[in-house]
């Protein structure tokens, strides 16, 4: 299993992970094989780290011991369902608020507005993608939102009656941030990630997410899934906070990959992201898609969530949207991509190594119980607070 993490060795490594008998979430870095516990009084919590000057210096000195080898924990985590009786991998984020920027790839972009032409019915999509590219052609990557050359798309989209929300936040000024899951509530390595059942139409979402301080310095980035309902958001943008913000329905990991000489933004930017989908039918879906192809920078994005118009003392974790909707038929010719319970998604960057989760339905996925009362409590039990 520490294959399906395919953890690079030459990063400074920040996550979190649960051990039995240990209250309160133990904070851990990897050393060579091993997963080992930093937990101190001067940083009991992830933020604290990224709230301090060098993150990365701080993690690289700490003392430790060892919980599990990465093999053990990998497994162990894939493995468990509900009480966990080995030390197992949390989502490796705590109190920061948990954002999400939304169509920041132009080449998405056609697909929100496909949804919503198509009012969320996988049977209208394949028409509607056929006719507005027909209209405005394939590669619109090079696209930059605001410029005269997007609104000149824009007006070609509009004067074809295919005007969207989803037009103003591609490749209009502003860009879409909205809350993917409140603190404490997204789920890691190994942990099953949730849809509604009332979703046919859904997707995984595989991203690069920022991690930032309070003062929106960016201190590393991590992997994510932003499970989405295209049904459901496609029956109208309002219904955002339903198709996003489910039971285990936002996963980061396997680690945060803090920023040090060896790894930056400009890595961020050059990221490679690849997804792979295996489900117990025997279908299977590859893809891929580059960060460089973004349309707006991560910095700019971090810039729209917070600043003076809007701070968040315990930081924030971004997701940076992505470029890959899947839509290889899924059964029936025609009728699209589509999860079922049990599939595997694996979401995996050079550099960040994989995070791998299972799909249930989200009532069926241990209830998150866990916030930020019980953390501080329990914290504060083992005088670490």
């Amino acid at each position: 299993m520490a294959n399906a993490m395919r953890l690079p060795t030459d990063g400074v490594f920040l996550g979190r992970a649960r051990q039995p008998g240990t209250a309160y979430p133990l904070i851990v870095t990897v050393r060579g094989n091993a997963v080992v516990d930093i937990t101190a009084r001067e940083a009991p919590t992830v933020r604290d780290i990224c709230e301090m000057a060098d993150p990365a210096g701080y993690v690289r000195q700490a003392k430790g011991q060892e919980v599990a080898t990465l093999d053990a924990i990998a497994a162990d985590s894939m493995a468990a369902t509900g009480a966990a009786s080995k030390p197992v991998l949390l989502s490796p984020v705590d109190l920061q608020a948990v954002k999400a920027s939304g169509v920041t790839f132009v080449v998405s972009l056609l697909e929100r507005v496909i949804e919503e032409q198509a009012r969320g019915s996988a049977d209208k999509a394949i028409a509607i993608r056929q006719d507005i590219t027909q209209l405005i052609g394939h590669d619109l990557s090079k696209l930059k939102p605001g410029s005269p050359e997007a609104m000149a798309i824009k007006a070609k989209l509009v004067a074809r009656g295919a005007w969207s929300q989803y037009l103003e936040v591609g490749i209009g000024p502003d860009a879409e941030i909205f809350t993917k899951c409140p603190p404490m509530a997204s789920v890691g390595f190994g942990a099953d990630v949730g849809l509604l059942p009332i979703s046919t139409w859904n997707n995984p979402e595989p991203e690069v997410a920022l991690v930032a301080s309070s003062q929106g310095r960016i201190v590393g980035a991590t992997l994510g899934n932003d499970v989405n309902l295209r049904d459901v958001e496609g029956r109208s943008a309002l219904l955002l906070g339903k198709a996003k913000d489910n039971n285990a329905s936002a996963s980061l990991g396997p680690f945060i990959r803090l920023f040090d000489g060896g790894f930056s933004i400009d890595d961020v930017r050059k990221a490679e992201v690849h997804l792979t989908v295996e489900g117990t039918d025997g279908y299977s879906l590859d893809g891929s898609s580059s960060m460089a192809e973004i349309s707006r920078s991560p910095e700019e994005l971090i810039a729209a969530a917070m600043g003076p118009h809007h701070q968040y003392p315990d930081g924030v974790v971004l997701y940076l949207g992505t470029m890959f909707v899947p839509s290889k038929d899924r059964g029936e010719l025609g009728k699209g991509f589509t999860h079922a319970v049990g599939d595997i998604v694996t979401i995996s960057s050079e550099k960040f190594g994989a995070l791998v989760n299972r799909v249930r339905f989200a009532p069926d996925c241990p209830p998150w119980r866990y916030g930020t009362r019980a953390l501080m409590t329990d914290l504060a039990a083992a005088d670490l607070i």
